[in-house]
């Protein structure tokens, strides 16, 4: 079983969508029917779509050592705030939960977006 693709509540999807690929080194292609779709690989695509009224969601990605180093490099030149714990995310820190890596930050709409390198499963 595998997640194939997940609806990302917005308040304007293409901006978001554009917002996130561009964190994530990913590229956005345009809308298909009403969803702004990002592709995260062969297995998930992050679909933006409009709504006037959400909660914020959390999104956890596990990524290698270059990847994050990639992607922290890109939010660390955007100026956008970080940190350390998902009740903590300005704190400008990273945590080093179970030997590896971790940031997190809000997204423009609000969503807690997370990177991690370890979560516990390694042998």
């Amino acid at each position: 079983m595998e997640l194939n693709h997940t609806i990302v509540p917005a308040r304007e999807k293409e901006a978001s969508a554009r917002f996130f690929a561009q964190i994530f080194g990913l590229t956005y292609n345009g809308a298909i029917s009403h969803f702004a779709p990002v592709k995260v690989n062969e297995h998930l695509t992050m679909d933006f779509d409009n709504a006037d009224d959400f909660s914020s969601h959390h999104y956890a990605f596990k990524v290698s050592e270059s990847e994050f180093d990639e992607i922290f490099g890109r939010l660390r030149a955007s100026g956008i705030e970080f940190g350390s714990q998902p009740w903590t995310p300005k704190n400008g820190e990273l945590n080093d939960r179970f030997g590896g890596r971790g940031v997190y930050w809000l997204d423009p709409d609000g969503h807690m977006v997370e990177i991690l390198t370890r979560d516990g499963t390694e042998k």
